[in-house]
């Protein structure tokens, strides 16, 4: 279960997606970081709380990251987008019961 807080604020609506259980997702939105170089990739869950993040230099690092990572485009993947409902905003800072899990590596190649 996933604790929701804050609000955060993501601009992009370009979902990724990785199966990671028995009807349960793990969704990514790469944000380009205007204050920042580079670009921020928002992990979320199914239920929009946004629970860890990763800094990459370009959207193209982040996005061969996250495929490295087992996570897809839903964008391309029209099968997925029959039964995939993407998390909509307002997005909200949240916690993952096992942590930062893509941040700290454990769960991140």
């Amino acid at each position: 279960m996933l604790t929701q807080t804050r609000p955060i604020e993501i601009v992009s609506r370009d979902y990724w997606f990785k199966i990671v259980g028995f009807l349960q997702q793990h969704w990514a939105l790469v944000d380009e970081a205007p204050d920042q170089d580079g670009c921020r990739v928002h992990f979320l869950g199914d239920s929009t709380g946004v629970f860890d993040g990763l800094a990459f230099p370009t959207a193209a690092a982040a996005a061969a990251a996250l495929e490295r990572n087992g996570f897809a485009r839903l964008s391309g993947d029209p099968k997925a987008q029959g039964f995939l409902p993407a998390p909509p905003p307002p997005f909200l800072e949240g916690s993952h019961p096992n942590g930062r899990i893509y941040s700290s590596g454990r769960c991140w190649r």
